[in-house]
């Protein structure tokens, strides 16, 4: 009765395989972190655990994105539809009182002879607003600055309630100019919605302003602003997201289309 040993000698073939899998192994360890790195300055790899990682083709450490930026609220003015619709004869006294410091850019009866925005039958909100803003640093001028830095709350309030209760003055919307796509419907595939459903014509958004008969270097320098980023106290960053999507020949035009001479005077509806 013949015996066979417990534990089979491992065949030629196989002993072969394995030594030739382990030889592969540790010439693939040997170049990949050694004679590689050593020879290829942009290979070199900071320890042991960053070569293992390159290998595998992981990362050593995972990427958290860029980090974060400071931001500050674009306003801090919260507006209501009714703001200063029902102000009072000492508000608009008062309110024209403290207006004389304006009348060189926006005139005497808020009709401006410079480049700077009528004022007169402004919506008040809108008024109070920009003078807010100047006021906070989050709108820039270096000159607006200066005249509201002594303005109280109440003092910016009459002043809005002041212009809203001057005339607006009627004027020629268009000046000859046909009527620009994006004043009346805009452009949906980027994401820019028609300047009249917030700037009047078809509708009125709180805190935006009427546009009509504004100068037209002053439209086209905010618009330009917005779209550099200049200028960022709109609310929700609309009229930055809008003015980034425009050309400066779409700007021009609506800028020119809004701006128009005066003709007359013409009671406010109220």
């Amino acid at each position: 009765m013949s015996r066979e040993p417990l534990i089979a000698r491992p065949k030629p073939l196989v002993l072969w395989s394995v030594g030739s899998v382990l030889a592969i192994a540790v010439a693939t360890v040997l170049i990949g972190f050694i004679w590689l790195p050593s020879g290829h300055n942009d290979l070199s790899a900071n320890g042991l655990w960053a070569m293992i990682c390159r290998a595998a083709g992981v990362p050593t450490t995972w990427y958290k994105g860029p980090p974060p930026i400071s931001s500050r609220a674009s306003t801090d003015v919260v507006l209501t539809p009714d703001f200063l619709q029902h102000a009072d004869a000492v508000e608009i006294g008062r309110g024209a009182t403290l207006a004389m410091q304006c009348t060189v850019c926006h005139g005497a009866r808020g009709m401006s002879e410079a480049e700077a925005p009528n004022l007169a039958g402004q919506y008040p909100e809108a008024v109070y607003k920009q003078l807010r803003d100047f006021k906070t640093g989050q709108r820039q001028s270096v000159v607006m600055e200066a005249l509201v830095k002594g303005l109280s709350e109440r003092d910016m309030r009459e002043i809005a309630a002041y212009y809203a209760f001057l005339p607006r003055a009627t004027v020629s919307v268009g000046g000859g100019h046909d009527v620009p796509a994006l004043v009346k419907i805009g452009d949906p595939m980027r994401n820019i919605a028609p300047c009249s459903s917030c700037h009047g014509g078809m509708d009125h958004k709180t805190g935006s302003p009427w546009l009509e008969g504004a100068p037209q270097l002053y439209l086209n320098t905010q618009l330009a602003n917005f779209a550099k980023g200049l200028r960022h106290n709109d609310i929700n960053g609309q009229m930055r997201n809008v003015a980034r999507q425009m050309t400066g020949a779409e700007m021009t035009s609506v800028a020119a289309y809004y701006a128009s001479r005066p003709e007359a005077a013409a009671p406010l509806a109220r």
